[in-house]
């Protein structure tokens, strides 16, 4: 069949130099066994980007179109070639060709390709040197692009670069990818991205200057981020593939697991804010074929890639596909260029590097969730942490949670029109900041009020009240405002902090580090404790106990003298306040109230990335101590991961056993924080191992509208980081 080719490249862009190959396609078609006559119906893919294969394509009839991740970046018809790389290399697809009509194609295979080099070489060489002068133009055109980048400057770049890695001093090419220049493993744990110059960057990143670079791996909990953030990508990616009209996001973190959210063209959900059910089966069902989905892009090692777009195109591209809040996420940014992460046709913000491809990834699991309620959704399960990159590694579940508050928060921010970051800053700035605050500490003391009222119904057999939480959710303040509206309900608590009952310095536990673990349960003087609250409960005075923690001595008998009257109530505060091996016998646990308070809602900023509740925390505690203790933010974040240990291992698995839990989140304060935390994290060196942190805060807060502090009422919990509370008047 005599036909004119025109190859094409990746981009899908016909081109007409090939001469020699449209005059190579005749003899071709004319023998036997060699082309292939395919059909490919209107709507489906000849081939896949990032599938393997080993044939080229010749279009006989029709028209196709050329995707290069979900964009339409070409048209091809009869006459144009693609897949030739392929057909020598092997190479994964570099894109996705899909027929817009029916299309005839011919394919040319590898193993008839060679058996044509054997049998008729007078007809299979002139071919070959088509194609070896085709892409020797396209190897001198790329060469011409990398000389106008190096002179793209008045000052050319360098063709030769110091690179120092653990160390060593090494001469590289400009233009080397970092991933060229780092092991794959480091003390058995993947290398998922790089430090260049200590900034966490992916690593397809290109070396440009002289730098230090390091390898970033999975043990490290900010290599841990982008380890999971790369499995939520695969995530979407395999829900476009499997059910591309149900739209689904990432949720909150529920421990070692995501909530995934899933919303129907008919406006259903299932797993999301609105606590619809799903079908159990239509769910496990579901939940397998995504983890099979999963499973195969990771065995293919699908790439990952990152990419600069415009503003004005990243947001056209969002809006088109009906993400609004992505969209009104980049009206508010100062920067022209905006990174974007893809996998297949799965795009989303890069806020943080991915993983270069998906076979890095392992031990993740798509499971039905079914709460104590009867709804229906779908976890992530993201694997053992310690065990990330690793074939056959199981993921840990988390426990299903009943948080009547928490669900009920979320339902305010949605109804608010306040459930994205990008949906937040268009409230700021059309003026609606004062309202927000209002309601949102409204919100607070309305919940405060619903938890009184929950004691005052039991107030016939609750003598204890038991709070607890991690670091930096607001207990101090929280406890001042549970107390007056505990009187208001003519309930006088009398308080008790566990940090007054430490043993003494020498006396305390020690973890696997060698330092003193004063979040062990062991650095408590539990017999002095249960003493005292047997005393009070029986209605005897106790003298408590004071901590010096100056000296780190203990004081049995020097804190102020304690009694309970007829209707008094002891309040009971610390991390441990939940433990029940706290108290042991010394009360009856229908006579026990439990509060867990933390900072548990948080604004999305795309389908992919929620804000981190846990760097919430972390933001609030290096304001709040940078203010009170003069502890720098260089130092709070060196010891964050080992705050977060001692909470996975004291606190959070007790939380199941509280009565409610308080959701101290309040949806403007990373505006308000930033006014404050922006210059803290700035003074963290470059050199400092917690560089790599502070700058990945530092972005994170810079997509936030900023808040000033003079709105933020002199009672908020917020007031307890940032400094200004009336309850320390």
């Amino acid at each position: 069949m005599p036909v004119s080719v025109r190859p094409v490249d990746m981009a899908g862009a016909a081109r007409p130099e090939s001469a020699a190959v449209s005059q190579s396609m005749p003899p071709l078609l004319s023998i036997p066994g060699v082309i292939a006559r395919q059909v490919v119906r209107a709507g489906h893919p000849v081939i896949r980007e990032g599938d393997a294969g080993d044939e080229m394509f010749f279009v006989l009839e029709g028209t196709a179109v050329v995707e290069r991740g979900g964009v339409e970046v070409g048209r091809i018809g009869p006459g144009d070639h693609f897949g030739e790389l392929a057909l020598f290399s092997g190479a994964p697809r570099a894109a996705t060709v899909r027929a817009e009509s029916d299309l005839a194609v011919g394919a040319l295979g590898r193993a008839a390709f060679e058996r044509l080099l054997h049998e008729s070489p007078d007809t299979a060489l002139p071919f070959v040197r088509a194609l070896v002068r085709l892409l020797g133009r396209e190897l001198t055109a790329m060469t011409d692009s990398v000389a106008v980048l190096l002179r793209e400057r008045s000052l050319p770049r360098r063709t030769e670069l110091d690179v120092t890695i653990s160390g060593e001093r090494r001469k590289v090419h400009t233009g080397t990818s970092a991933r060229a220049l780092l092991p794959a493993q480091l003390d058995g744990h993947p290398v998922v991205a790089a430090l260049l110059e200590n900034r966490a960057v992916s690593l397809h990143t290109p070396i440009s200057s002289d730098a230090h670079l390091a390898p970033l791996t999975s043990a490290h909990w900010e290599g841990r981020k982008i380890w999971r953030r790369s499995i939520g990508l695969v995530l979407l990616e395999a829900a476009a593939r499997v059910c591309p009209d149900v739209a689904v996001r990432l949720g909150g973190s529920t421990g070692n697991a995501q909530r995934v959210e899933l919303r129907t063209p008919s406006g259903g959900a299932s797993g999301g804010a609105s606590g619809a059910s799903g079908n159990p089966e239509s769910l496990a069902t579901l939940a397998a074929e995504l983890t099979a989905e999963m499973t195969a892009i990771a065995t293919s090692g699908a790439p990952l890639s990152t990419e600069l777009w415009t503003i004005e195109e990243a947001s056209a591209f969002f809006a088109d596909r009906g993400d609004r809040d992505v969209a009104a996420l980049l009206a508010t940014t100062r920067e022209a260029t905006v990174p974007l992460a893809s996998c297949g046709s799965s795009y989303v913000l890069a806020l943080d590097p991915v993983v270069p491809d998906a076979s890095l990834l392992r031990g993740f699991e798509v499971v039905p969730s079914h709460g104590p309620n009867g709804n229906g959704g779908l976890v992530l399960r993201l694997g053992d942490e310690s065990l990330a990159g690793a074939p056959g590694s199981r993921p840990i579940a988390a426990p299903a949670r009943q948080r009547p508050m928490v669900d009920e928060h979320r339902k305010w921010l949605v109804a608010m029109g306040a459930d994205s970051v990008g949906a937040f800053n268009e409230l700021c700035i059309s003026g609606r900041v004062g309202e927000l605050i209002r309601i949102a500490e409204g919100f607070h003391e309305k919940s405060v009020g619903r938890i009184v009222d929950a004691i005052a119904a039991r107030r016939d057999s609750v003598r204890v009240i038991c709070v607890a939480g991690p670091s930096s959710s607001g207990k101090t303040t929280f406890l001042k405002r549970l107390t007056i509206q505990l009187r208001i309900e003519g309930i006088r608590p009398i308080g008790i902090s566990l940090d007054d009952y430490y043993v003494d310095r020498d006396l305390t536990p020690k973890d696997e580090k060698g330092e003193y673990d004063y979040e062990a349960l062991d650095a408590l003087a539990l017999p002095l404790l249960q003493e005292h609250v047997r005393k009070l409960l029986r209605g005897d005075t106790a003298r408590t106990a004071r901590y010096d923690f100056l000296t780190g001595s203990s004081h049995p008998d020097d804190g102020p003298e304690l009694s309970l009257r007829p209707g008094d109530v002891l309040l009971l505060e610390g991390i441990h306040g939940l433990n029940p091996a706290l108290l042991g016998d010394a009360i009856d646990p229908k006579q026990r109230f439990g509060i867990f308070i933390e900072p548990a809602t948080a604004l999305r900023f795309d389908r992919l990335e929620t804000l981190s509740v846990a760097d919430l925390r972390l933001l609030r505690r290096i304001v709040r101590d940078r203010f009170t203790r003069g502890a720098t933010a260089a130092d709070n974040i060196r010891r964050w991961p080992s705050v977060r240990a001692g909470e996975r291992r004291h606190i959070f698995p007790y939380e199941p056993l509280a009565d409610v839990v308080y959701d101290s989140s309040l949806v403007y304060e990373p505006a308000v924080l930033k006014v404050f935390a922006e210059r803290y994290l700035l003074e963290v060196p470059r050199e400092h191992p917690s560089f790599v942190t502070a700058h990945r805060l530092r972005r994170l807060i810079d997509r936030f509208v900023a808040i000033y502090p003079e709105h933020v009422p002199t009672t908020s919990i917020l007031r307890e980081f940032i400094g200004g509370s009336s309850w320390e008047r």
